[in-house]
C-alpha cells in the first residue's frame, strides 16, 4: 500500500492540534484566534518538542484558501451602500491612519538605525491593519452587529485597496530613484475601472441569475454556486493583477445584497473555520523564538508604537469625520495590530532586495504579538472610553459632541450648480466603466471571428454588433437627462449656468462621438480612412437619438439594477435617531425558551428596551405582530433599539441555524408626529391615545430634544413633543390626518 501524501498528516496535526487547544481556550474564555496562533507556534517548525509540518508549500496554499474564505466571509456581512452611509468617516479615518503611520515608521526606522529603504517599507507595513484578525476578534467576541464596526471594516476595505497602490510605489522605488507618477496613476484608474465594472457588472448579473434558479436550488447547490462565483472573483483579480483577498471580498458584498446571503453566510461558515483554522495556525508557526531573542528590543518598540500610536491616529481619524468620541475610542483599539497585507509589502522589498533580511521576521513577531493582543485591545474600548470621560473635562467631551452633529449632512439635497456638476461626472465615469469593459469583450471575441473569417463582411458585422451592444449605454451617456427639471431650474438662474450645463451636454455627446469612432476604426480602419469613420460614427450617434427601442431597453436594464440593489433594503431609521437607535434581524434558535411564547408574555421591552417590527417566518412577513402573536423556532424578529440592547437581546435568542431565505420585505416605515394643542393626542396618554387603532407601534418620543426610546404606556403626551412610529404609509398618512382606522394583522406571502 502506498504511502499517504504528507499533506494528510500535516492537515490532521495541525486541526487535530487546533482542536484541543481551542477547547482549552475556549474553557479559559479566551479567543479562539489566539488558541490557533498558539496552535501553530507549538508545530511550527521551530518548536521541536512536538511533531512538526513538513510540507509547508501544500500548508501555505490551503493558508492562502483560508484567508479568501475569511475576506468572502468579510463581504456578505458588508454593504457598500452601508460603505456609502459612513464614507466620509472611513475615508478620513483611513487617510489619517496611513499618511500618520507612514511617518511615524519612516522616523522610527531612522532612530533605530535602519537604512533608508528599510524605513520607507517599515512606515508601510506599519499602516496596514489585518481585515481578517479584525473581523475574526469581532465574530469571537460577538460584537460583528455593533453600529461601529462597519466602520472599522469600511477603514479595512479601504487600506486593502490603498496597499495596492502602495505595492506599486513600492515596486518603483525599489527599481529606480524616482517615482513613476505616471504608473502609479494608471494602477488608480485601473483598480476604479475594474471594482466599478466588477461590482456594477456582478449587482446586475448575479441577482438576476439567482432569481431565475432559486427554485432550482437546495443547500447543497447553493453552496457549490457561492463557493464557485467566490473563485470566479479570485481568478479574475489576478488576472488583473490585484490580490486575490480583494477578489473573494467583492465577490462577498455583491451576494450581500441577495435575498440567499443569510442562507450564503450559514452554509460557508464551516468551510470558512476549517480553512480558517489552517490560516491563522500558519502565522503561530512563522513565529521563531531565536529572532524574538535577537532582535527582542526592537520587537518591543515597534509593537509598543503599533499599539499606543496606531491606536490613537485612529481614532483620532474618527474624531477628525466629526464620529462620536465613544465609537472613536472603540474603534481606535481595533486596529492596533499589522496584518498580512504587512507580509506582502515585506516579501516585495525582499524580491528586489532592497530591505535587510531581518525585517521580515521583526514584522511576523510583532504581526503575532499584536494579533494576540487584538481581542485584549478590542474589549479595552469602553473601559478606556469611561476612563477619558472621568479624567476629561466635560467640556471637551461636549465640543467633540458638537462637533460630530455640526459635521453631518443635513437632509434635503439643494439644488446648486456644484451638485449637478458631481452627478454628471458621477454619471460619465460609471457608464465610461462600462463601455470600456463590453468593448474590451467584444474586441475579444468578434477578433476571433475574424481570425477564422478573413473578409471584409466580417469587420462589418463585428462592428454592428459591438454598436448594437453598446447603444443602451452610449444613449445614456449622450441623452440621459439631458433637459430635465434640474437643469431647466439651474438654466434660468444665470447665463453662467446655461454655459457650462450646455459645455457639459455637449461633452457628453462628443465621448459617445469618440468612443463609437473607436469601434468602427479598430474593425474597419484598414478598409475605410479616419474620416469616414468620423462621419459614420456621427450618423450612429444621430441614429441613437432617434431610436426609442434603444431607451426602452436601457430604462429596462436600470430598473433591474436597482431591483437588484434596493430588493434586501428595509426601511431606514431616519437620520435624528440613528444616535439612538437602529433596525436589526435577529433568529430565535430552535431550543430558546422564549419559543411558543406569546410577545405579550416575553420581557423585550420591558427588560431589554426593544420592540418587535415584524416576524419573517419561511416564507411569510407578519409585520407589526399582534401580541399574541405566538413565536417559533427558526423566526427571523426584525427589531428596533440600541446597539447594547439589540446586541444583549441576540446573545439570548440567536443561533447559527436557520432556514432558506425568500424574498419578502417589511412594507414598514418609520415616520413621526408632531404633537400640538390642536393635535387629538395632545394630552392623552399612550394607553389611550389610539396608535393600536391605527396599526402603529410607538417607537419613541422627542421631549425638548431628549429622546425617549419605547416609552411607557402610562406616557402623557403634550404640546411640543414629536411622537416617532412605525407603521405603513396608509396608516401614516391617516395618523397625520387624525381620522381613525383599524387594519386586520398584516400577513403577506413572499413572491
Amino acid at each position: 500500500m502506498e504511502g499517504l501524501p504528507g499533506l494528510f498528516s500535516d492537515l490532521a496535526l495541525i486541526l487535530v492540534t487546533a482542536g484541543v487547544i481551542t477547547i482549552i481556550f475556549k474553557w479559559l474564555k479566551q479567543p479562539l484566534v489566539l488558541g490557533y496562533i498558539v496552535a501553530g507556534f507549538l508545530i511550527g517548525p521551530y518548536f521541536t518538542f512536538f511533531p512538526v509540518v513538513t510540507d509547508h508549500a501544500s500548508v501555505e496554499i490551503w493558508s492562502e484558501i483560508g484567508m479568501v474564505f475569511l475576506l468572502f466571509a468579510i463581504g456578505l456581512e458588508f454593504s457598500f451602500k452601508k460603505l456609502k452611509k459612513v464614507a466620509g468617516t472611513v475615508g478620513i479615518t483611513a487617510l489619517t491612519e496611513l499618511i500618520s503611520m507612514c511617518i511615524i515608521g519612516f522616523f522610527l526606522g531612522k532612530l533605530l538605525g535602519w537604512k533608508q529603504m528599510d524605513c520607507i517599507f517599515l512606515g508601510a507595513m506599519l499602516s496596514m491593519s489585518s481585515t481578517t484578525i479584525i473581523a475574526k476578534a469581532f465574530d469571537d467576541l460577538k460584537m460583528k452587529n455593533e453600529k461601529f464596526t462597519h466602520s472599522v471594516i469600511g477603514v479595512l476595505v479601504v487600506e486593502d485597496i490603498a496597499a495596492i497602490l502602495m505595492m506599486v510605489i513600492l515596486s518603483t522605488l525599489s527599481v529606480s530613484t524616482a517615482l513613476d507618477g505616471r504608473e502609479l496613476g494608471f494602477s488608480v484608474l485601473k483598480l476604479v475601472f475594474f471594482l466599478l465594472v466588477w461590482y456594477i457588472g456582478g449587482m446586475f448579473l448575479i441577482p438576476s441569475l439567482l432569481r431565475v434558479i432559486r427554485k432550482f436550488m437546495s443547500e447543497e447547490t447553493l453552496t457549490i454556486i457561492s463557493v464557485g462565483l467566490c473563485f470566479m472573483m479570485v481568478v479574475l483579480a489576478n488576472i488583473a493583477g490585484f490580490s486575490s483577498a480583494l477578489g473573494a471580498f467583492i465577490m462577498g458584498s455583491i451576494l450581500a445584497e441577495t435575498l440567499e446571503s443569510d442562507m450564503i453566510n450559514k452554509l460557508t461558515t464551516p468551510i470558512r473555520d476549517l480553512f480558517g483554522a489552517v490560516f491563522f495556525v500558519s502565522v503561530g508557526m512563522m513565529v521563531d523564538p531565536q529572532i524574538l531573542i535577537q532582535y527582542w528590543w526592537q520587537i518591543i518598540v515597534v509593537t509598543v508604537v503599533v499599539l499606543t500610536l496606531k491606536t490613537f491616529f485612529s481614532g483620532f481619524g474618527m474624531i477628525l469625520a466629526g464620529d462620536s468620541l465613544h465609537n472613536a475610542v472603540r474603534a481606535g483599539c481595533c486596529f492596533g495590530q499589522i496584518g498580512e497585507f504587512s507580509f506582502i509589502i515585506a516579501t516585495v522589498g525582499m524580491s528586489y532586495g532592497v530591505i535587510d533580511d531581518f525585517l521580515y521576521p521583526i514584522i511576523v513577531s510583532v504581526s503575532v504579538i499584536t494579533t494576540f493582543t487584538t481581542p485584549y485591545a478590542i474589549n479595552l474600548g469602553d473601559p478606556l472610553y469611561r476612563k477619558i470621560c472621568e479624567r476629561v473635562p466635560e467640556r471637551w467631551i461636549k465640543g467633540i459632541s458638537s462637533k460630530e452633529s455640526g459635521m453631518k449632512v443635513k437632509s434635503g439635497e439643494q439644488i446648486n450648480m456644484q451638485a449637478f456638476f458631481i452627478r454628471q461626472i458621477k454619471n460619465l465615469v460609471i457608464y465610461a466603466a462600462i463601455v470600456i469593459a463590453v468593448m474590451i469583450i467584444c474586441f475579444s471575441f468578434c477578433a476571433i471571428i475574424i481570425k477564422y473569417v478573413a473578409d471584409p463582411w466580417a469587420e462589418i458585422i463585428s462592428t454592428i454588433i459591438t454598436l448594437l451592444i453598446l447603444s443602451p449605454f452610449l444613449w445614456a451617456i449622450a441623452f440621459k437627462h439631458s433637459v430635465n427639471h434640474t437643469s431647466r431650474k439651474l438654466i434660468k438662474i444665470n447665463k453662467l449656468n446655461q454655459t457650462i450645463i450646455l459645455s457639459v451636454f455637449i461633452l457628453r455627446f462628443a465621448i459617445v462621438w469618440g468612443f463609437s469612432t473607436n469601434i468602427i476604426n479598430h474593425f474597419m480602419g484598414g478598409i475605410m480612412n479616419f474620416w469616414i469613420s468620423l462621419g459614420l460614427s456621427l450618423v450612429y450617434v444621430v441614429l441613437l437619438r432617434m431610436v426609442s427601442p434603444v431607451m426602452k431597453f436601457y430604462k429596462h436594464i436600470e430598473s433591474q439594477f436597482l431591483e437588484n440593489l434596493n430588493k434586501k433594503q428595509s426601511f431606514e431609521v431616519p437620520e435624528q435617531m440613528q444616535q439612538m437607535c437602529h433596525l436589526d434581524r435577529i433568529s430565535i434558535s430552535q431550543n430558546n425558551s422564549y419559543v411558543g411564547k406569546r410577545i405579550i408574555d416575553t420581557d423585550f421591552r420591558q427588560k431589554y428596551k426593544v420592540s418587535i417590527v415584524s416576524i419573517e417566518r419561511g416564507s411569510k412577513v407578519i409585520d407589526l405582530p399582534s401580541k399574541d402573536e405566538l413565536l417559533f423556532p427558526f423566526d427571523k424578529l426584525v427589531v428596533v433599539g440600541n446597539d447594547d440592547s439589540i446586541n444583549t437581546l441576540r446573545g439570548v435568542l440567536e443561533s447559527n441555524d436557520g432556514p432558506l431565505i425568500g424574498d419578502g420585505e417589511s412594507s414598514m416605515n418609520m415616520y413621526s408626529v408632531d404633537i400640538t394643542t390642536n393635535s387629538p393626542f395632545c394630552r392623552k396618554s399612550l394607553r389611550d391615545a389610539g396608535f393600536i387603532s391605527y396599526k402603529a407601534m410607538v417607537i419613541a418620543l422627542n421631549r425638548g430634544g431628549d429622546f425617549i426610546i419605547n416609552p411607557p404606556a402610562s406616557t402623557v403626551f403634550a404640546d411640543g413633543d414629536v411622537v416617532w412610529y412605525v407603521a405603513d404609509e396608509k396608516s401614516a398618512k391617516m395618523i397625520s390626518s387624525g381620522h381613525p382606522i383599524v387594519f386586520k394583522n398584516t400577513i403577506r406571502t413572499r413572491q
